[in-house]
This record gives structure tokens, sequence and C-alpha cells, in this order.
């Protein structure tokens, strides 16, 4: 079967035409995640954290989401040394500053039929927010770097880094209030593919490398 042809062809892109393609997939990421957490039918697992922070300190999910941010970067650049670009610290600031100012602005949705395709459309924006973001190639998000310095460092898989970092986020957000709910266990089971075919529109499928890409696009 002959491949689609890719969205943008990533090796043409000027250096400027890479910072336009990082801002519009960091603006597209966190709409993504203002629509599902607007959707009221569950989230991410950081976003379960992030959202349950916000229960106990006078911040918004957009701060936290920039905190923790910030201190990951800080442990992954100073404890295992991994490097990163100016793309990482635009994603850090940029979807958390995108996610509280679209607070009012995307819907909250009462009835169950809206809420769940509004929580689809986000997931599925996200993964072309995804592949938007890391084909622009200017350095991966904080949760990514963690994890490309944690297999660097200690040669565990990736999947399973993956897996127990938002285990654990997941269990702590819960703890602390936040929002989990079958939307998470769908966003669990769906962003996999959405990440999949966001990357394949940019031409970035699993046969060329993914540039900075770790395990999850955030």
């Amino acid at each position: 079967m002959t491949r689609a042809a890719p969205l943008i062809h990533l090796t043409r892109l000027p250096r400027a035409g890479q910072y336009a393609l990082l801002l519009a997939g960091l603006f597209m990421y966190g709409l993504s995640l203002r629509l599902m957490l607007n959707a009221g039918v569950g989230v991410s697992p950081w976003d379960v954290f992030h959202v349950g922070v916000t229960r106990h300190l006078p911040v918004t999910v957009g701060m936290v989401s920039i905190g923790s941010g910030l201190l990951l970067l800080g442990y992954t650049a100073l404890v295992l040394r991994e490097k990163f670009g100016p793309g990482t610290l635009l994603n850090i600031l940029l979807i958390g500053v995108v996610m509280d100012l679209l607070a009012t602005v995307v819907p909250h949705p009462a009835q169950p039929p809206v809420q769940w395709a509004q929580f689809l459309l986000g997931v599925l924006l996200l993964g072309l927010a995804t592949g938007a973001y890391v084909g622009a190639g200017l350095g991966a998000g904080p949760r990514d770097s963690l994890m490309l310095g944690l297999h660097r460092v200690y040669g565990w898989p990736v999947a399973r880094i993956r897996t127990a970092v938002e285990v654990v986020v997941l269990l702590a957000g819960v703890l602390l209030g936040g929002p989990a709910g079958w939307g998470t266990l769908a966003f669990a089971l769906l962003v996999g593919h959405s990440v999949s075919v966001g990357l394949r529109l940019f031409g970035l499928g699993p046969e060329k490398p993914q540039r900075g890409l770790g395990a999850r696009p955030s």
C-alpha cells in the first residue's frame, strides 16, 4: 500500500518555519488539553495531577503545568545531564499559558454525548499537535526529556519508564483530588493511535527518527 505524502516536508523548512511549526503545535497542544479538561469526563494522568494540585494551592492548572515542567527540566538537566533545546523551554511555558487563556473560551458541555465529542476532539488534536511540535525538531518536552534521561543513564526501557511515571503521577493526582474518570482510561487507550497519526502526517513514521520525541509528547 502506498503511504500518504506527509502534510509538510520537514527537511525543507527554514529555521523560521521550524519555530512557526513549533508554536502552532504548542498552541494546538494547549488547546487539546483544555478541550479534554473542560469536557469533564477525565483527563490525562499528568493533568489529573496538575488539577489535583490546584485543589490545595491558589494557582491555575496552567501555572502548575509550568511549575512541574520547570522542576522536571531542572532534574533532567542538572542530575541526568540531559540536553535540551529552545523548544523545551517554549513547551514548558506556552502550553500552560494557552491552557489558562482558553479556560473560559472553551465550552463546558453538560450533556454526555457533547462532552465525549469534545474530549475525543481533544485527543485527536493532541496527535496533530504532537506531529507539529516534534517535527519542528527544536527540543523534547520536559516529560520526554525525563524519560530519555532515565533511559540513557539507567538503561531502562522507555515504555516501562513512561508507564511507571504516569502511574505514579496518576495516583498522586487522585490522592490530591484530581479529575480522574472514564476519559482518563480512554486517553490511555487512544493517545498512542492519535500521536501515531499525527507523526505520520508530518512524515515521522516508526521507520524515521522522531526528532525531539521520547515517549510522551508534552
